[in-house]
């Protein structure tokens, strides 16, 4: 019976952990796309911004998240992304990477959580 349980649990692990690397793989092809509108599917219902020297926003809305997305990536003409790192545990992910520009790159952190079987951004920093 234990044994019944331990694999259980491995599998149910390891679907976990596939679904976490399959949304995470969408959200770093969103990022590398350059294209703001691809990343805010990703967003969930309200996300915590900040965007290099302002204020770091909490709770903010979805559509008030995407609308400074765009106008962030207008601004800095992004054109790519490049992860660094990827980790975390159970229903928390995060993603390290560096955003591109056509003369620098920014650090980017991105956290997810999961909801309703899916993971969505909760958090995104940019410096």
């Amino acid at each position: 019976m234990k044994h019944w349980i331990m694999t259980i649990c491995f599998l149910l692990g390891g679907l976990i952990t596939a679904q976490a690397q399959s949304d995470t793989d969408m959200v770093v092809r969103a990022l590398k796309t350059g294209n703001p509108e691809m990343i805010t599917t990703y967003l969930d219902d309200f996300v915590d911004l900040k965007l290099l020297d302002k204020d770091e926003v909490k709770n903010m809305s979805k559509n008030q998240a995407a609308m400074a997305l765009k106008s962030f990536y207008a601004e800095q003409s992004v054109k790519g992304f490049e992860k660094v790192s990827e980790g975390g545990k159970g229903t928390l992910i995060y993603i390290l990477g560096k955003l591109t520009t056509s003369g620098k790159s920014f650090n980017i952190t991105v956290q997810l959580k999961q909801k309703a079987g899916n993971f969505y951004i909760i958090t995104m920093r940019i410096s």
